[in-house]
Order: structure tokens, then C-alpha cells, then sequence
């Protein structure tokens, strides 16, 4: 009899566990509003292009885009072409300046700590500018001004956090590399809270980023903004949101799949 008594209450134990869910540090997805990829963008026929590519496809190669991709996200989630002699095929490059264009509020993908920009894309085209003997400038621009910061010469590349209008690309008004990374705009839970899918969020709390692209997304489905309790914008970025939420100041988040993946691993 008490065999079985032990059986039960470990039974109940292991139900009451699993019913709490996972760690209060892991985010978990609980519902997705957009769906995009990030790619680079050039000028349409500016062989600038054919050398970043190269030394993508080198650095890729040789380990380390992977070293780079688990550094940020844990995993090897990143999808760049590889070659190892791909800039064998061009004539040596000459030095340069090289300005990329990054959204700051794409956090971990290019954003502004200390007053240095850092980031997954930062890092990346840093090391392509090595291998390369180029000087890399960068250049906060908003997403939606890709094509004018491209096609007035302020900016070679638009590199950094950015999901490119599919309208431009079959237009060719820009010549895109990749997409390299898929990125969702999702809401987000605690490991630990019981809130399993979107039909749960009646009258939770929200925090999210201070952004056009933030609310534009939550504006994407209507029926899961009217569920939703209170709504924070926070203008402290992804960091804050992520506070917010570790610290129980809200119940689920506003955020990218890129930034769970830095968050769960770091």
C-alpha cells in the first residue's frame, strides 16, 4: 500500500512539474503576426555586391559565419552560400570605404551599445571589410527608406536587421543576397506561464518596442490587439522588453525570433 501511495504522489509530482512549464528564463513563442527573412541589399548591377559576397562565402567556409551564428543565437541558424575561393574569380579588391545601412532597433542584429554599434550583421561585415582591405562606415536608416539610401549613394549596402520589400526585389530595383536568416515578429511568453496560444491572451499585459514596425505588426491581427490587456511601449528596445518580462512586469512581449534566440542562450 505504501508503494503505491509513493507511486501517486510521484505521479502528482510529475504532473504539477509539467503543468508549470519550462524555466522562467526561456521564452517561448506563443503566437506569430509577421513572418519575414533578412537579407542584404545592393545597388541593382553594382559589382560591389560580388565582392561582399565572396568574402561572405569564404569567411562561411572557413567557420566562421557558424562561430558567429552560435555566438548570437545558440545555434547554427544562419544560411550563407560557402566557397572557398570564391574571390579567386575577381580581381583583387582595392581599398575602400564600405557603408552599410542597419536598423538599430533590430536588435541582436545591429544595435548601439556604449555608443559603438554591435550586432550579429555588425560583427559579420566588420570581418568582411578585413578580409576584404576595406574601411567600414555605418549608417542608421529606417527600413522602409532602403531603396532611397541605396539609390542615392548614401549607403553600398543595406545590411543589418533588414527584411526587404518583396515589391522592390521583383521590380529589381535592388539586387538582394540572401534571405540568410528567417526572422518572425511574434508574441512572447515566460517558459514558466501558462499562456499556451493566442486564445490565452485575454486581458494580459503587454510590453513592447517603441517602434512603427512594432505597433504595425500588433495592428496585424485585430483580433489579438482587442484580447490584449494593458499595452506598454517601452522606449528602453528589446533589452527593456525582455526585462519587463523576466521581472514579471508584464506577461507576454513584443519581439523577434533573432532576439529568443539571443535571450535563451546568453
Amino acid at each position: 500500500m505504501k508503494r503505491i501511495l509513493s507511486i501517486l504522489l510521484l505521479l502528482a509530482l510529475c504532473l504539477a512539474l509539467s503543468g508549470c512549464g519550462g524555466s522562467p528564463r526561456e521564452v517561448q513563442t506563443v503566437a506569430t503576426l509577421v513572418e519575414q527573412e533578412y537579407s542584404l541589399a545592393f545597388r541593382t548591377g553594382d559589382p560591389t555586391a560580388y565582392y561582399v559576397v565572396a568574402a561572405i562565402e569564404e569567411l562561411n567556409e572557413a567557420g566562421l559565419v557558424d562561430e558567429l551564428s552560435v555566438k548570437w543565437f545558440g545555434s547554427r541558424v544562419v544560411t550563407f552560400s560557402k566557397n572557398a575561393e570564391a574571390l579567386d574569380k575577381l580581381d583583387p579588391p582595392t581599398g575602400r570605404d564600405f557603408i552599410i545601412g542597419v536598423d538599430v532597433n533590430s536588435f541582436p542584429m545591429a544595435y548601439i551599445t556604449g555608443g559603438q554599434y554591435w550586432g550579429f550583421d555588425i560583427e559579420l561585415a566588420t570581418a568582411v571589410c578585413e578580409k576584404l582591405g576595406w574601411d567600414l562606415k555605418i549608417q542608421q536608416i529606417e527600413k522602409e527608406d532602403v531603396y532611397i539610401e541605396l539609390s542615392s549613394g548614401n549607403i553600398d549596402c543595406a545590411w543589418g536587421g533588414i527584411a526587404l520589400d518583396k515589391s522592390l526585389v521583383e521590380e529589381g530595383k535592388l539586387a538582394p543576397y540572401g534571405p540568410y536568416l528567417r526572422n518572425d515578429i511574434v508574441i512572447a511568453k515566460r517558459g514558466d506561464a501558462f499562456i499556451e496560444n493566442k486564445y490565452m491572451l485575454s486581458h494580459k499585459s503587454l510590453a513592447m518596442c517603441s517602434t512603427t514596425e512594432a505597433m504595425e505588426a500588433l495592428q496585424s491581427d485585430p483580433k489579438i490587439m482587442n484580447r490584449l490587456g494593458q499595452i506598454s511601449r517601452l522606449a528602453g528596445g528589446t533589452t527593456e522588453c525582455f526585462q519587463y518580462l523576466y521581472q514579471g512586469r508584464c506577461d507576454v512581449i513584443l519581439t523577434d525570433t533573432t532576439a529568443i534566440y539571443y535571450f535563451n542562450c546568453h
